[in-house]
């Protein structure tokens, strides 16, 4: 078994390079299937479990693929003729579900698995079927909870998302950029990864505009070939290591950003006390001011990300007075809270909101993540808590951040991956 143990107290100091975004990714690698001809070159691709996992999907429906080196890897999807993803492998990952999309918009046939992942709250994928339906396919879910989408021919229509969904946008994306004419999303999510797929699929030769608002328009085109592409850094580890700098007190340059994409985060940090200095493709962050208490409420983007909201508690729970944090996207995702409390944290949990009383000093014990942001907020509890924490599965943690205890070391903390029996 894998921990993580952390020996907290100390300001982080240095600097750290951020990755590609895992949320874009997963989402770029099943769209490399739709290239019926050439090959697609993905740069700044994360080493995280996740992508591992997307790797062996593709190769498993006849896609070739050739790590190029470590963050670059070369698809080629031309001879691909399966249709159908692995059960089990469909069942390890949430972002399964774009395999969907992309073997509807290639084949007008798909059989996934519901997806798996991470477990706060239920994933409806009733708008994903919404938009499949809406462009001419049938779909039909057996016993298995194995969706089949099926379509004679796909057709462009207009999609209306009953609620924001950024897995239902990118799905409707994937199976529109080939559909015959004109497809309408509205209510689109706006989310950096939405703009960073259709930047990619307009490589490969689709007729995507108006990505980045709440209108996108695909115009279908009759086939997509290979591309060279880059993907945009990661909005999430980005703020993740912002945070943590922030709860130590500490001070360091985040590189390979876009500071646009943090433009929440670093207003809410800004407010705890944190000092930030923005340039082209970095952030100088730093507290040298007493930590103090804000309010936050998770929102579609470009209001402040779910995916942040763990962290950002962590950091509460060491700040001064009161906070109030609301989740406004999924359901129980507060699992995490009685491992926070368990270090002595004091947070009480009230359906969506948390309510967040700062204490002088967290203490560190043995706590599991719950989930993989869960799992960044008790690292970042562990660095600023008197003593030793030892975190468990932290396989959750590996699904989305690369080299992490390698990246928080270089920033001076005391911290390390070891291996224990699984009866200890």
């Amino acid at each position: 078994m894998e921990r993580i143990i952390i020996n907290g107290g100390i300001p982080l100091r240095g600097e750290v390079s951020i990755c590609g975004a895992k949320n874009s990714v997963v989402g770029l690698l099943p769209a490399a299937l739709l290239a019926e001809e050439g090959v697609c070159v993905i740069e700044n691709i994360p080493g995280i479990s996740d992508v591992s996992m997307m790797f062996s999907i593709l190769e498993s429906l006849g896609a070739k693929v050739r790590n190029i080196n470590a963050n670059t890897v070369e698809i080629d999807s031309t001879n691909i003729t399966a249709n159908v993803v692995p059960y089990e492998m469909s069942k390890s990952l949430r972002a399964s579900y774009y395999f969907l999309g992309a073997l509807l918009g290639r084949f007008q046939n798909a059989h996934v698995a519901m997806p798996g992942g991470c477990d706060f709250g239920t994933r409806p994928i009733d708008q994903h079927i919404k938009s499949f339906e809406a462009l001419g396919a049938t779909i039909v879910t057996d016993d298995e909870m194995v969706v089949h989408a099926t379509a004679d021919k796909l057709i462009g229509s207009t999609v209306y998302m009953d609620v924001v969904s950024v897995g239902a946008t990118i799905n409707a994306m994937l199976t529109a950029v080939k559909a015959k004419g004109l497809t309408v999303i509205e209510n689109a999510a706006r989310e950096p990864h939405i703009v960073d797929i259709a930047n990619f699929l307009n490589a490969m030769g689709a007729n995507i505009r108006g990505a980045g608002t709440d209108t996108i328009k695909i115009n279908g085109v009759d086939k997509l070939h290979g591309c060279s592409y880059s993907v945009v850094p990661d909005q999430i580890e980005a703020g993740t290591y912002m945070a943590a700098v922030v709860a130590t007190g500490g001070k360091a340059l985040i590189k390979n950003v876009t500071p646009k994409h943090l433009e929440s985060i670093m207003a809410k940090l800004i407010e705890c006390g944190a000092t930030i200095e923005e340039y082209d493709d970095s952030l100088l962050i730093s507290r040298e001011k007493p930590l103090v208490r804000c309010n936050v409420k998770t929102m579609p983007h470009p209001g402040f990300p779910t995916d942040m909201q763990p962290q950002f508690t962590a950091l509460l729970s060491v700040a001064s007075g009161v906070s109030v944090v609301t989740e406004s996207v999924w359901d129980n995702r507060y699992r995490y809270v009685e491992q926070l409390i368990n270090m002595g944290a004091q947070i009480s949990v009230d359906g969506s909101i948390a309510t967040v009383t700062g204490v002088e000093k967290l203490r560190g014990t043995r706590v599991g993540a719950t989930d993989l942001r869960a799992g960044a907020a008790l690292i970042i509890a562990g660095l600023c808590a008197e003593g030793t924490t030892t975190i468990e599965k932290i396989e959750y943690i590996e699904r989305g951040y690369e080299n992490i205890v390698e990246k928080f070391s270089a920033l001076g903390a005391d911290i390390k991956r070891v291996s224990i029996p699984d009866n200890e």
